[in-house]
């Protein structure tokens, strides 16, 4: 350590040596740190008798004297400081002093005697062999095992991190990626990466197989090494099934898709057959599943199969069939029309009788066919025909409320309580998930209800649909309402377009457009965009609609005065929602949030409150969108809130800038380093506008989108309108986008599997069992590229 630590001061690096007087923030998870130092030495141009240091360290302990290695950066708020890449507590460099260290208070049960006898054993040097060969304490004399056991671990507190974090970041690590590195491997972070540094690339985040890749490079792992092209076939399967959403690859593309990751850039030749055997060894593993030509991730497998056999469960249920006769339901319909002044359409009688009548029901149609008026009508009856109340508060702990409304967003569930006037919830909230770990939690949850209602199922992945249906007790009716031709998940899967393939479910869909007596130009847009027909009056101004012709580099001009226009006639920011399918370019998402920002929450002269992060200005008033799921603040991705107080360091006792959003009187707290959890909502992407709606909607819609462009992205996009719809852009971009509809297509096999294990009278084990990639099998799939006399038995 020592010796590192003259290295360093050789090398020129910037450092400043100095006692720590006090924490200003230190945050437990990620270790990031501001503390003020009292400076002894430093090899940089600074007179200050005290400084700030920020970074990534453990908790440092008061009055120790410590060696930041970074750079002075001028802070625009806070002045200058210095961001430390990494820090090392000082060794003392003297045997008296050693031996003072050593019997400090630090090392418990360790006297002045015990600390000669390792210096006068180990020398000068001690702390650091130690720290590097633990097994040197046995040449102490009478120096016992617990003893020995205890002065390691002390210095592995106190000095392993240091060590490490010095030599991840001569590995090239920033702070924080160093920092992630430690907290997934400990004191085995440096050991794991000499060994197999693509081991990264599956644990820590942040860490793609290119990165991996230089490392293993340095190290002199290279070419066809078993690791590298493991990574390179885990790293590709999930890169693919997270940006495409597929919940599967084909052996023969992914193969091919593999040896182009791994001879990028200049390196040398693989060949398939070394992949091919990489893939059969993963399989045994258990890092991947093979079905017939098809590899799958685990949890995407077993997420499939999960769902398959859970709906099964409940499809079994048979005692709803003949529950109440047609008469006594029909009856009960007749008093609800009487009585709230609706008159049911067949269809939507057809929908509501089915629903109380099946364990399980699917309900979908576009926008105008009445899906909430079904979703109301449901509830209704249900609780007519079963005698219970729809007063939530006449039911106490033990007797749960029968009827649960859920939806993927918390918007969307928003919409679904105003519309019903119960209780709705997102799914996460439903299944009690209080982080993003639900995904690969096995803990054993169960909703509690008879009855469920999902709205907006066309964004929930495969992993939420397994999740939610593991978690339903074999007597709860359940209806999935939603659009199949909106946009897909984000995530992997897109459950309720093969739902609806699959034909074993009961479904209602409902076509009749009733909204379209209201005179809605944008329901009727929206529905021969849906049926791929080009409106023949697309860009012939309505009356709650218009089309505005601009190019790409004019869109931001003509957004402005849209919205402008929009403002004096008395519209406000709540009201208005430009949606874009791109965060790039001059008419991308980013840029188009600063231009939005400064015509309805400009700061002219700079006297607002306003938090810098990065290139982002938030000030009060601003419309943020949240990034991630925050459960336990009851805040979702997609969540559409606003800022409304800023508090500064100096302003609060927590000493640390802090931006108060509220989510619909929802009011959540960030730091400042929680500010990469949100963004400007001004203008969103489409994906994120899923289950909201708005009074006016823009749509700028340029060729430069065309990687984007595709008929359900429109059709989502349109279908967010309430009241007016202004599109803006080229006409021939909203026809290519309309025309584009295929080409998209997700790898899934939920249909398939559904339709083996019910409509063949089949348990879904025997239908879908995976096939073992194999010597055998593993030709089956055809993965053998250009090497057709080439057999498995030549390299296995």
């Amino acid at each position: 350590m020592e010796q590192e630590s003259m290295d360093l001061f050789a090398n020129g690096e910037k450092y400043v040596k100095g006692r720590h007087l006090v924490t200003i923030f230190h945050n437990e998870e990620n270790f990031y740190s501001v503390i003020r130092v009292r400076v002894t030495e430093t090899n940089d141009a600074c007179e200050d008798k005290e400084v700030v240091v920020t970074g990534y360290f453990p908790q440092i302990h008061e009055h120790e004297v410590y060696i930041f290695y970074g750079v002075f950066k001028e802070h625009p708020k806070f002045g200058r400081q210095f961001q430390a890449r990494h820090a090392q507590k000082e060794i003392p460099q003297t045997k008296q002093g050693i031996v003072a260290y050593l019997s400090s208070d630090l090392f418990k049960g360790i006297g002045k005697k015990t600390a000669e006898a390792i210096v006068e054993t180990l020398g000068e040097g001690a702390i650091s062999q130690i720290l590097n060969h633990p097994s040197v304490l046995e040449e102490v004399p009478r120096l016992p095992a617990d003893k020995a056991q205890t002065i390691y671990e002390t210095l592995l507190e106190h000095q392993g991190l240091e060590q490490i974090m010095i030599a991840l970041s001569q590995y090239g690590f920033g702070p924080q990626l160093s920092m992630k590195i430690y907290q997934a491997y400990q004191q085995q972070a440096i050991e794991i990466i000499q060994k197999n540094p693509y081991q990264l690339v599956e644990d820590i985040e942040g860490i793609g197989f290119g990165r991996a890749d230089e490392l293993g490079a340095q190290i002199g792992i290279h070419g066809e090494h078993p690791d590298r092209i493991k990574a390179g076939i885990l790293f590709t399967i999930e890169q693919q099934c997270m940006q495409e959403g597929h919940c599967y690859l084909e052996a023969e593309p992914l193969l091919k898709e593999v040896k182009i990751l791994l001879e990028k850039s200049g390196r040398e030749p693989v060949s398939f057959e070394a992949i091919a055997k990489q893939l059969i060894a993963l399989e045994g593993a258990g890092k991947v599943m093979g079905e017939e030509d098809r590899v799958f991730l685990p949890s995407l497998y077993f997420s499939e199969k999960g769902l398959v056999t859970n709906i099964e469960r409940l499809l079994k249920q048979t005692e709803y069939e003949d529950q109440f006769p047609e008469s006594e339901f029909l009856l009960a319909l007749g008093d609800l029309e009487d009585r709230t002044g609706v008159q049911y359409a067949p269809s939507q009688k057809e929908a509501i009788q089915k629903a109380l009548m099946s364990p399980m029901m699917l309900l979908t149609g576009g926008p105008g066919t009445g899906k909430t008026t079904v979703i109301k009508g449901i509830v209704e009856l249900y609780a007519e025909l079963h005698g219970c109340s729809l007063d939530p508060k006449s039911y106490g702990k033990e007797e749960p409320f029968p009827i649960k409304l859920a939806a993927p967003t918390g918007r969307a569930a928003k919409r679904m309580a105003e519309s019903t006037g119960l209780p709705a919830v997102t799914i996460h909230r439903l299944l009690g998930f209080s982080g993003q770990e639900m995904m690969e939690d096995e803990e054993g949850r169960e909703v509690s209800g008879r009855l469920l209602i999902v709205d907006e199922v066309s964004m929930v992945d495969i992993w939420l649909a397994h999740q939610l249906f593991k978690a339903l007790p074999d007597d709860m009716q359940v209806v999935l309402v939603g659009d199949e031709d909106q946009l897909p998940s984000v995530g992997p899967g897109q459950v309720l377009k093969d739902l609806l393939a699959s034909g074993v479910i009961p479904t209602v869909k409902l076509t009749d457009i009733y909204r379209q007596e209201e005179g809605s130009s944008i329901i009727e847009m929206a529905h021969e965009i849906k049926n791929g027909l080009v409106p023949s009056n697309l860009t012939k101004q309505q009356k709650d609609r218009s089309f505005i012709s601009c190019h790409v580099q004019q869109m931001p001009d003509v957004v402005e005065q849209v919205v402008k226009s929009a403002i004096r006639k008395g519209f406000t920011a709540r009201d208005i929602q430009v949606l874009a399918p791109m965060y790039k370019g001059p008419a991308g998402i980013d840029r188009l949030n600063e231009i939005l920002q400064e015509i309805l929450n400009a700061n002219p002269d700079g006297s607002r409150k306003q938090i810098d992060f990065g290139d982002v200005h938030y000030r009060i008033g601003d419309k943020v969108l949240q990034l991630v799921n925050q459960p336990e603040q009851n805040i979702f991705n997609g969540d559409i809130g606003e800022v409304v107080s800023i508090f500064f360091a100096k302003e609060n006792t927590e000493k640390q800038d802090m931006v108060i959003v509220s989510y619909e009187g929802n009011e959540v707290t960030y730091t400042r380093q929680e500010l990469n959890q949100i963004t400007h909502a001004f203008c969103c992407s489409i994906h994120k506008s899923q289950g909201s709606e708005f009074p006016i909607v823009i749509l700028p819609v340029v060729k430069s989108y065309y990687r984007m462009l595709r008929r359900n992205l429109l059709y989502t996009a349109i279908t967010r309108s309430k009241q007016f719809l202004i599109l803006c852009g080229e006409e021939e971009a909203f026809r290519m986008g309309i025309e584009r509809n295929d080409d998209l297509m997700r790898k899934t096999s939920l249909k398939e599997k559904l339709v083996e294990a019910l409509k063949a009278g089949q348990s879904e084990d025997e239908a879908s069992s995976p096939v073992s990639l194999t010597e055998d099998t593993i030709m089956t799939i055809d993965p053998m590229i250009g090497m057709e006399n080439i057999t498995p038995y030549d390299f296995l």
